[in-house]
């Protein structure tokens, strides 16, 4: 038996590869399958199921791909419906793999179809569960995600609770818990960053599975403090209910080198978004004007899914040379497939072209002190939860994920400062916020692990719990 958890850092999502005898499950596959494929024929097996714990909204799955590529089946939950071909297990339905027996267990709450797959050794012995977004380490599945016609978010949460203590906690507590996610997903509030753990392990530190907690004080906890979904959840709920474009075809058609001309007017005629993935201390000394910057070295494909709102939205994109194919595959990774070419050799060939640049102003920490000492504005770009946390004194929050809905709060006749947690998001907001307009951004250097170590008040909030 082999078991292998292929985790994707910038989307804390965990996928499953399962072998036995010859024979492969994948559980919750990312969008580019060849991994999966490669990995198989090293164990000269055969992938036989792609099991898909419920429909996903941070991220296009590859079980279609993968199917198509293999001849695998792919398997959902109860009363799940999609426009390509899968078995639909019942609850308690068993699929041989090999010498070993994986278990659907019906586990709605998250979504309607939420599926656990409970994993027994060859002797029939319980080894462990892929989760999905039932159960998380320090977390389970956030129940607005599913709502639908009468069904709300309270109706979930309380399926949910029936789902953990019928299907989950009875378990042994040396059965082994592998979630969907980690630390960093937007499914989940207050996800471990560790990413494997045990059912004991979880009845003793998750709060969902206090043995005392009634049903009224779980949908009440699992539900406070829900911020809004992302935008782009739907529409990858939609691309995995009904099908997408092979990845082969999203890449070979993004991964365009364009000249300057044929990118500038691809840019004008198309509308699309210059989208600059660099690293935030390049960018910071030149871009093309009215580019957005969403770095590769952060949480990239969340902050696109955040920020830009159509998954439909033209993109050209300028890129560290060499990471085209990358920045193309990740952008797919949450169905953004509309890439119509690239910068042919990055922003070296605009700088040195004589074309208009613009730059951003970054000061320390420091300067900042400075700053606030003179009386300038400052804004924290930094979720709800780290604010809460600690923050400087009369600083408003205003959360990169949320950054249009306080545009009017940012002054347009004196220079302002912006400021997260080490860098990257603050350049974000500010490319934002330049592209609209606002050239008197100032970004801080460095974040708020930078602004500790100076003598700027700082303070928490009283009550923090309600904003995780």
């Amino acid at each position: 038996m082999k078991i292998e958890q292929i985790y994707t850092g910038c989307l804390a999502q965990g996928a499953y590869y399962v072998e036995s005898n010859g024979e492969v499950a994948i559980i919750d596959p990312l969008r580019e399958v060849q991994p999966y494929i490669d990995r198989a024929a090293k164990d000269n097996a055969n992938i036989k199921y792609i099991f898909e714990t419920h429909f996903h909204a941070d991220f296009v799955s590859g079980h279609v791909t993968l199917a198509e590529k293999t001849g695998a089946t792919i398997v959902y939950g109860p009363t799940a419906k999609t426009s390509f071909n899968a078995h639909i297990a019942t609850d308690n339905e068993a699929f041989k793999v090999g010498d070993l027996t994986i278990v659907a267990l019906h586990t709605p709450g998250h979504t309607m179809e939420s599926t656990t797959y409970l994993l027994k050794d060859a002797s029939g012995k319980n080894h462990a569960i892929f989760s999905g977004d039932t159960l998380f380490l320090g977390d389970v599945g956030r129940p607005d995600l599913a709502q639908k016609g009468d069904i709300t978010q309270e109706d979930l949460a309380g399926m949910l609770f029936d789902s953990l203590r019928t299907k989950i906690m009875p378990l042994a507590d040396e059965v082994i818990v592998y979630p969907a996610h980690g630390a960093g997903s937007a499914c989940g509030k207050n996800l471990s960053k560790e990413t494997v753990g045990t059912i004991g392990e979880q009845k003793k530190t998750n709060y969902a599975l206090r043995e005392d907690m009634t049903k009224e004080e779980f949908v009440a906890e699992v539900t406070e403090g829900l911020t809004p979904p992302p935008a782009y959840f739907p529409l990858n709920v939609k691309l995995n209910k009904e099908g997408y474009q092979s990845i082969d075809e999203v890449i070979k058609s993004g991964a365009k080198a364009l000249s300057i001309r044929e990118f500038e007017t691809i840019a004008n005629e198309t509308g699309a978004i210059i989208l600059d993935v660099r690293h935030q201390s390049e960018f910071i000394k030149g871009f093309i004007p009215n580019s957005i910057f969403i770095g590769l070295g952060g949480t990239f494909a969340p902050w696109v899914g955040a920020l830009i709102k159509d998954v439909a939205q033209p993109i050209v994109l300028v890129t560290p040379k060499g990471d085209e194919e990358t920045a193309i595959t990740r952008l797919s990774r949450v169905g953004f497939d509309n890439v119509l070419g690239y910068l042919e050799g990055s922003f070296d060939t605009w700088k040195v072209s004589g074309k208009e640049i613009d730059t951003l102003r970054s000061v320390s920490a420091q300067d900042l002190e400075k700053a606030i000492q003179e009386g300038a504005p400052v804004f924290d770009s930094r979720k709800p939860g780290e604010y809460a946390n600690e923050h400087i004194v009369d600083v408003p929050s205003t959360p990169l994920d949320y950054l249009n809905d306080h545009i009017s709060e940012f002054p347009t006749d004196k220079d302002f400062y912006i400021h997260c947690a080490g860098g990257y998001r603050s350049v974000i907001a500010a490319s934002i916020l330049k592209s609209r307009g606002f050239h008197n951004v100032i970004d801080v250097a460095g974040g708020y692990k930078a602004i500790k170590e100076t003598n700027i008040e700082r303070t928490a909030m009283v009550c923090p719990s309600t904003l995780k």
